[in-house]
């Protein structure tokens, strides 16, 4: 977990990161949003978008919550009584990705995508961005199968489609929270990945325009995690806590950057500070996926050994 990303990791919302950890697709706590009027939308603070109830509930319940058997039981109730909504399958995917459920991640992906381009002539601006996902989605679908050797010709392919659409999502509205968020995320699991991308510029576009914040904060943590700036990625880290606190994955990635950070400064008081994020994390292990928790736990281990090198 604290190697740079690969392509397909985006599909695990927002570990986005995720969106994730997706990544990238959820993250939020039921009690942040109270004005009625701005119910279903969990991006913007006005003019909201049509998403639905259920999958706001479950988008909340990744992202804000770690919960994810309440996100999965929130989003049978959206394929339900919202079954036009892309974000919902967008989810459904990612949460496949993560359990190794590849025939589902393959199904989840078109529905994304289909639902997408369904929803171009209704909401132009949403229906390109999901249309994006989708054929991001269905790139890690061909990794998964094919392989990264055989794979990589046709997931690029699927990447220029990508950002096809969602260029036609930015000629509609540059500055629109949702498409910066997800944008952003993609943005700098490329800039981490590619040397002639700019980290920098990625983390501007979720600073200046995406939404919601704690996912902001997240992801500019994770892209400074990754590109081994431990000092910055502690900043982040710590502003999301302060608005997502009963996240434990929040916890484990402050545990990350402490160990790092402590391997890196030769301080036992870091690592030990690790290890105790660790723990805080793995107080909510009930609520997370099963291999998860056994990074976690793998991860408490080693740096235990840091800190009991003898």
């Amino acid at each position: 977990m604290t190697k740079r990303f690969s392509l397909p990791r985006l599909v695990v919302s927002a570990k986005f990161t995720t969106l994730a950890q997706t990544a990238f697709a959820a993250a939020f706590a039921l009690n942040l949003w109270v004005n009625p009027s701005l119910a279903g939308d969990p991006f913007r603070d006005r003019e909201p978008h049509q998403i639905g109830d259920q999958t706001e509930a479950a988008f909340k319940a990744i992202f804000q919550q770690g919960n994810y058997p309440a996100a999965e039981r929130y989003l049978e109730q959206a394929v339900s009584k919202e079954p036009n909504e892309p974000l919902a399958y967008a989810m459904k995917a990612s949460l496949a990705y993560g359990n190794k459920d590849w025939a589902k991640l393959g199904t989840y992906s078109q529905k994304t995508l289909e639902n997408g381009q369904k929803l171009i002539s209704s909401d132009p601006l949403r229906g390109n961005l999901y249309t994006a996902v989708g054929h991001f989605l269905e790139g890690a679908v061909v990794l998964t199968r094919e392989g990264t050797v055989n794979g990589v010709p046709q997931a690029f392919s699927r990447l220029r489609q990508v950002y096809e659409y969602l260029d036609k999502a930015e000629a509609i509205s540059a500055n629109d929270p949702e498409l910066n968020l997800i944008k952003g995320y993609m943005d700098l699991l490329l800039a981490v990945n590619l040397p002639f991308a700019s980290p920098d510029q990625a983390i501007r576009r979720l600073e200046q325009n995406a939404a919601p914040q704690y996912l902001v904060d997240r992801g500019v943590a994770l892209a400074y995690r990754d590109l081994k700036r431990y000092p910055q990625a502690l900043e982040y880290v710590n502003r999301a806590i302060k608005t997502t606190s009963d996240n434990p994955e929040i916890y484990y990635l402050k545990a990350q950057i402490l160990k790092q950070l402590g391997r890196k400064e030769k301080s036992q008081q870091m690592i030990q500070e690790a290890i105790a994020n660790f723990d805080k994390a793995l107080t909510k292990k009930s609520q997370l996926p099963g291999d998860l928790v056994k990074q976690i736990e793998r991860e408490r281990s080693s740096a235990a050994s840091l800190n009991n090198p003898g």
